[in-house]
């Protein structure tokens, strides 16, 4: 995600614009559309065509499909940006019920256990790290902290990492209770929070998995298309070359709506307008290790957590 201050320099975010891949792209596609265009416009001049043209009176009608375009942009956009913002929210929600989650741990586990608070932490930080790649291509146990050779067996078998991740935080408080190291109330006060972690999950699989319906989708695109293709006949009879420039600011403006739209309508990948999962989930490693006293080395307290099981 492009990281940048709203209240900044307004020209100097304007001269980055080329930073971002929808940007790249559509210029691309409105200087082809500009070439496309140039090329008829010469046809009109020196073949003279627009005598066998009669659209002068279809302007109001073009202005008119004009309207409704935009009004199906702007709810397509809006669209896109309800389902990027509601995956910022359940981030939020994410980032702040792991922190609690730590910090009842922190508070209810015994304080001379250190391999138990130690084990909640890599937990919680191995379920925000699988969490983030399950929402793209697929967990990478490369990535995840601290296995054990028979965490990597088990991860390894496991369809649904993290929804299994979190079976084994729910089943580290339960062996607690058991054993007598937590008392019946403390196990209720982590209740919320290990549920919390699923319900999180489950929304932001339902945005990944339900994206805007396939005919909508289409028919907008094929919208554009055609008024891109059509609108050259209305406007170079009239203002031959001068119309190039206007024509390829419709298509910018139209284009750009849609390519913008589509790429935030999914907002777990690695684009640059995309959620910095990644940042978050490890944001949240550092803070639970910080909350739970449990410093992050490599092997320090997994093995001593055995004994505990």
């Amino acid at each position: 995600m492009i990281i940048y201050k709203p209240s900044g320099s307004f020209f100097r975010d304007i001269r980055h614009f080329n930073r971002t891949a929808v940007i790249r792209r559509l210029i691309a596609y409105v200087l082809f559309y500009g070439l496309a265009v140039a090329a008829l416009a010469a046809l009109f001049l020196w073949a003279d065509w627009s005598k066998y043209l009669k659209l002068d009176g279809l302007s109001s009608i073009f202005s008119f499909l004009g309207v409704v375009l935009s009004i199906l942009l702007v709810f397509r956009t809006n669209t896109a940006y309800d389902r990027w913002w509601e995956g910022r929210k359940q981030w939020g929600a994410l980032v702040n019920h792991s922190r609690n989650l730590a910090i009842v741990g922190q508070v209810c586990f015994p304080e001379e256990n250190k391999a138990l608070r130690h084990r909640l932490a890599l937990l919680i930080s191995n379920f925000c790290l699988a969490f983030k790649e399950h929402l793209r291509e697929g967990v990478r146990l490369e990535e995840l902290i601290e296995l054990t050779a028979r965490d990597r067996q088990l991860y390894a078998e496991q369809q649904h990492l993290p929804a299994y991740i979190s079976a084994q935080i729910q089943q580290l408080v339960v062996q607690a209770y058991r054993r007598g190291e937590i008392r019946e109330l403390d196990q209720l006060n982590f209740k919320p929070h290990t549920q919390a972690l699923l319900d999180v999950l489950g929304a932001c699989e339902r945005i990944k998995k339900t994206p805007i319906p396939f005919s909508y989708e289409i028919f907008l695109r094929l919208f554009i298309v055609c008024y891109a293709l059509i609108l050259p006949f209305v406007i170079l009879p009239s203002f031959g070359f001068w119309g190039l420039p206007v024509l390829m600011l419709i298509l910018f403006a139209f284009l750009g709506l849609e390519l913008m739209a589509a790429e935030i309508q999914d907002p777990f990948g690695r684009d640059c307008n995309d959620l910095p999962t990644g940042d978050m989930a490890h944001t949240i490693r550092k803070n639970v290790f910080e909350i739970l006293e449990a410093k992050h080395e490599k092997g320090s307290l997994t093995s001593n957590y055995s004994k505990l099981s």
